[in-house]
């Protein structure tokens, strides 16, 4: 996104003087509108807590403004143009100057988080990106700070508000399709959602924390992610009655000598500290030893949800600065894990067909919890929760059960989280 041409109109002058911080904002769209007219409202306050007060020195558009311009006068440069390019050569360079970088763009610092966090520590710029991950929710900061000497043992939570919002309606009784038309009408997804239902985005959020909690870099290419866009109503409507409900599920957690990030669809007991999460809401569950578990949740991505954590992020940058994050550690990534299973298997109608497939079942070291039996005829099927398996057993036993001449089409299996917290 190369601009050139005269100082953007929202933009006005503002100098490096004692007293005022001069801020270069990149990208002036929804966040970055929003994050102008934050910081002209609440400029006052941050000089009462720093003494300084935060002005705008220049506005990079499409049309209007120089990057270069905004790089000599600005003392802290705020990235929301979002994308790879040209982002990444502007956080670059402006942490080449020693400058303070703010960003919400998770694609960069997912795809180059590493060369981000090495320009940042050999030049000491101050490198900040709360609002990359779960809008308002300062999971980073807590990761970054508050817990930075706790040695975590798992971080997963929903961190895409899209999904969750669907996951809801999709609960009350709509389909798929009815449900993304409702969040798109509602401006909770956009016109082309696949980032958000194919489960990318918020693996991109998942390979960040990762990358934070256990210092492994992790990219997009490490994390297994599966989006919502296969499920079913009835799977909502036949879990109720193991008291379980549908979410959305990132988890970053350390295995042995390895880590594991993955999102995928799960389903969870009613006193798990995600379960009740709904609508566009995000929530994210740290856990160690150390503290147990504490719990975060609050509005995802929006406008004025992304500013305010950008905001913060400036206010934390001028008051509390912190070192970038480390150089990485070097650990496998661990890819086949240990889940429960809600099974659902299409059958023929006719006797023995429960004991054919908890054979096949058996077979592949697998057992079962529960299980219902509904309908009839073409509409036979059975309804089941495992025990907790590996996921390559229950990816061989599925393939198995859908060669079964009384089986009529491929399993479908939702991992299931067996943790619940009082």
């Amino acid at each position: 996104m190369s601009a050139s041409g005269a100082r953007s109109p929202q933009a006005p002058a503002a100098t490096k003087a004692a007293g005022t911080v001069a801020v270069g904002l990149l990208g002036h769209g929804t966040v970055g509108s929003a994050f102008a007219r934050l910081l002209a409202e609440q400029a006052p306050q941050i000089e009462l807590q720093t003494g300084r007060r935060p002005a705008l020195c220049g506005v990079l558009t499409r049309s209007q403004g120089s990057f270069e311009e905004i790089l000599e006068r600005a003392e802290v440069v705020v990235e929301l143009i979002g994308g790879i390019e040209p982002a990444r050569r502007y956080a670059l360079q402006t942490l080449a100057k020693g400058k303070a970088l703010i960003t919400a763009n998770k694609q960069l610092l997912c795809a180059h988080g590493e060369e981000l966090y090495e320009a940042a520590r050999a030049s000491g710029a101050q490198l900040r990106f709360e609002a990359a991950v779960a809008g308002v929710i300062p999971v980073i900061r807590v990761i970054r700070e508050a817990l930075s000497c706790a040695s975590l043992e798992r971080v997963h939570g929903i961190v895409n508000g899209t999904t969750n919002y669907i996951l809801t309606e999709m609960a009350a009784g709509r389909t798929y399709a009815e449900a993304l038309a409702k969040a798109q009408a509602a401006g909770y997804a956009e016109a082309d959602p696949s980032d958000d239902v194919t489960g990318r985005d918020a693996a991109a959020k998942m390979a960040i924390l990762a990358r934070l909690a256990f210092g492994v870099p992790i990219t997009l290419e490490d994390v297994r992610y599966e989006g919502i866009e296969h499920l079913a109503p009835d799977d909502l409507s036949y879990a109720k009655e193991f008291d379980l409900s549908l979410k959305l599920v990132g988890t970053a957690e350390r295995l042995g000598e390895g880590i594991s990030v993955r999102v995928h669809p799960a389903f969870l007991y009613a006193n798990h500290p995600l379960a009740s999460v709904s609508g566009p809401f995000n929530a994210v569950t740290v856990e160690s030893s150390q503290i147990t578990e504490i719990t975060m949740s609050g509005p995802g991505a929006g406008g004025i949800q992304t500013a305010a954590a950008v905001l913060g992020d400036l206010l934390s940058a001028l008051t509390s600065p912190i070192p970038p994050p480390p150089p990485p550690l070097r650990l496998p990534v661990v890819e086949d894990v240990e889940s429960a299973y809600y099974l659902h298997v299409e059958v023929a109608d006719r006797p023995g067909v429960l004991a054919e497939v908890a054979g096949v079942l058996g077979a592949h070291g697998i057992s079962i919890k529960s299980v219902v039996q509904r309908g009839l005829g073409a509409n036979a099927r059975l309804v089941m929760v495992t025990h907790r398996t590996r996921s390559s057993r229950l990816e061989a036993a599925s393939a198995a059960l859908g060669r079964l001449a009384s089986v009529r089409s491929k399993p479908r299996a939702i991992a299931v989280i067996e943790e619940e917290f009082n």
